[in-house]
């Protein structure tokens, strides 16, 4: 490895080692994973404000901490006698090596989505080779694991449906879909039904993920970009209200609206 990534390695190992850092010494695979999952979150986050701006610092510094959390199962790993943060590097290098057979070998592979295809027929060919026992399943969406978050599950379950067919054949379909789902929550409203109102809510969320994935549109990361425009408008309110010296309780919604759309002028 780097020299930089070596001194990481180190520092860590000496944070495990007799005399380093209490709490780094009591961390478990375990114990590590709500803090592998939010710095992913953040990084994940990063990357918007990056694409955004332009600007890579904050993404630099949590692609570091999420290293970190690569190089902190790998120590464990490493003290256990189980694997090493090379063996890690290795196995990864390996399966890009083998997944790009049109790179390193003589496979013609000419669009996006002939690589995907190809990439889920060499994950099987691997598995077998390996010797690995094969899953048994009962669905193929059973490889979509129940515990992602629900967008991503959404997305996930409806790439692997589309994949054998089950799909909409033209873009115009999923958008009538959608007005079908709204229509649908409507009349759940009308009656105050209010389990009802939940499952059309429900459904309403998987088309719209639906019309994303129709769309080559990441849902994620369209509702991430919309997260942080609502909260530099709403933050365009409550500043404009503070310039006039008013809280947001002393202002009604007629006016709230008309900054709102101030903010919205603003950033066109």
């Amino acid at each position: 490895m780097s020299k930089k990534l070596d001194e990481l390695v180190a520092v860590m190992a000496r944070l495990r080692a007799p005399g380093g850092c209490p709490w780094d010494r009591e961390q478990t695979y375990g114990s590590l994973s709500q803090y592998l999952l939010e710095e992913a979150y953040e990084a994940f986050d990063a990357i918007q404000h990056a694409e955004a701006t332009g600007d890579v610092e904050h993404l630099k510094e949590e692609l570091g901490d999420l290293l970190l959390q690569v190089v902190f199962h790998s120590t464990i790993g490493a003290e256990r006698g189980e694997f090493t943060i090379e063996d890690v590097a290795e196995g990864v290098s390996q399966k890009l090596v083998l997944r790009h057979p049109h790179v390193f070998g003589d496979a013609k592979l000419e669009k996006a989505k002939d690589v995907l295809d190809n990439w889920d027929t060499l994950k099987a060919n691997e598995r077998k080779a390996s010797g690995k026992a094969e899953k048994t399943l009962d669905s193929i969406l059973d490889e979509v694991p129940v515990h992602f978050p629900g967008l991503l599950e959404a997305l996930k379950l409806t790439k692997k449906a589309a994949k054998v067919g089950f799909d909409w054949t033209e873009k115009e379909q999923i958008l009538d879909k959608a007005k079908e789902e709204i229509e649908e929550l409507r009349e759940a409203v009308a009656k105050a039904d209010a389990a009802h109102i939940e499952e059309e809510i429900g459904d309403l969320l998987f088309v719209v993920v639906n019309v994303a994935r129709q769309m080559d549109v990441e849902p994620e990361t369209a509702l991430k970009r919309t997260n942080r425009k609502f909260r530099n408008r709403f933050r365009y309110i409550e500043q404009s209200l503070k310039n006039q010296g008013r809280s947001l309780e002393e202002a009604d919604l007629a006016e709230m609206d008309s900054l709102w759309n101030e903010a919205k002028s603003r950033a066109a």
